[in-house]
C-alpha cells in the first residue's frame, strides 16, 4: 500500500499546478498535481511528452480512464470514487495508482481492506 503524506514515511509532495509556468517552477522531486483534468489535459500531455511525473484529481470513472490514458502516475480521489475506480483499474491493468484522500490515520486500514492502491494526506499537497 502506498502512503503519502504521513510523518513517519518519506514521500514526495504533490504540487498543484494550473499553467505551464507552474510546471516549470515545480521542483524535480515533486509530483505535479493537475486539477481538474477537464481543464488541464493539455498540461497532462506536456508532462507525458517531457517525462514529468504527474497526478490528476479525479471525480468520475471517465476522468480516471482518461488520466490513465494520458499517463498519470497517480490519481487522487475521494474514498467513494476510489471504490468505484479501483476494480476497473485492476481489470484493465492501469499503470496509474489510485490514491484515496484521507484526513485521519485510522482511515488507512479501511482503505487497505478495500484494496485501494494507497492513501494521501492533505499535508502532502501544496
Amino acid at each position: 500500500m502506498i502512503i503519502i503524506g504521513h510523518p513517519w514515511i518519506e514521500s514526495p509532495k504533490f504540487y498543484k499546478v494550473f499553467s505551464l509556468e507552474d510546471i516549470k517552477k515545480s521542483k524535480a522531486e515533486n509530483i505535479v498535481l493537475l486539477e481538474p483534468l477537464v481543464d488541464s489535459h493539455v498540461l497532462a500531455k506536456y508532462c507525458k511528452e517531457n517525462g514529468i511525473p504527474f497526478a490528476a484529481t479525479v471525480n468520475t470513472l471517465q476522468e480516471a480512464i482518461f488520466s490513465n490514458a494520458l499517463g498519470a502516475s497517480y490519481m487522487v480521489c475521494e474514498e467513494d470514487d476510489a471504490l468505484i475506480i479501483q476494480p476497473i483499474a485492476q481489470e484493465y491493468l492501469f499503470d496509474t495508482r489510485i490514491l484515496a484522500l484521507i484526513h485521519e490515520e485510522k482511515e488507512i486500514t479501511k482503505i487497505a481492506r478495500s484494496g485501494i492502491d494507497g492513501v494521501i494526506f492533505p499535508e502532502a499537497i501544496c
